[in-house]
């Protein structure tokens, strides 16, 4: 009787313990997604000084702009960016970006999170006293690093791009810039 009672009594427990694993949720767990929203100041070297080619600038351009990250899981990341360059312009020469594309995370870290993209979309042009402006594609590849501030707010300590001009008018355009900004966490 006390063999047959014993072994009941393992087997009740055996099967708790099998039932109680399954109820855990991991305390360190936490949702994949997010989606923030920025605005941005950038500061771009626009590769044009008129004369219809391509050259240095007597002067880097400055704008504004706006960005989204969508964070779907730890690997897949979109980040979307619009930037107006209007000022401090030179002969009327401006240059304004509407880019997409991948984000990928570099060895994140509870204070820094760098991260590598690579976009594409297109770019518009206003050539030097106003004579044309046209719409060309862009790619560009670039990095930077995001700092928590809060829960809800982002730091985008720096922001580089290398932007390509394939099918500029007279020849390559090649424009490089940086940008800095803040981000709200919407969910």
């Amino acid at each position: 009787m006390k063999k047959t009672a014993l072994f009941f009594l393992l087997s009740v427990l055996c099967m708790g313990s099998i039932e109680a694993r399954a109820q855990v949720v991991y305390s360190a767990t936490r949702p994949e997604r997010a989606l923030n929203i920025g605005v941005m100041g950038s500061l771009y070297q626009p590769d044009y000084a008129g004369n219809d080619y391509a050259q240095t600038g007597p002067k880097d351009l400055l704008g504004w702009g706006g960005y989204v990250d969508l964070r779907l899981t730890h690997w897949i990341q979109l980040e979307a960016e619009g930037r107006w360059m209007r000022f401090n312009k030179y002969e009327d020469i401006y240059e304004d970006n509407y880019l997409f594309g991948p984000r990928f995370p570099i060895h994140e870290t509870r204070r820094f999170k760098p991260y590598a993209k690579v976009m594409a979309g297109w770019g518009k042009m206003n050539f030097q006293e106003n004579f044309a402006y046209g719409h060309f594609a862009n790619i560009a590849v670039g990095g930077g690093v995001d700092m928590p501030l809060t829960r809800k707010l982002t730091l985008r300590a720096i922001d580089f791009e290398y932007q390509f001009w394939p099918n500029w008018v007279y020849g390559d355009l090649k424009p490089y810039g940086g940008s800095v900004g803040i981000s709200y966490r919407v969910f």
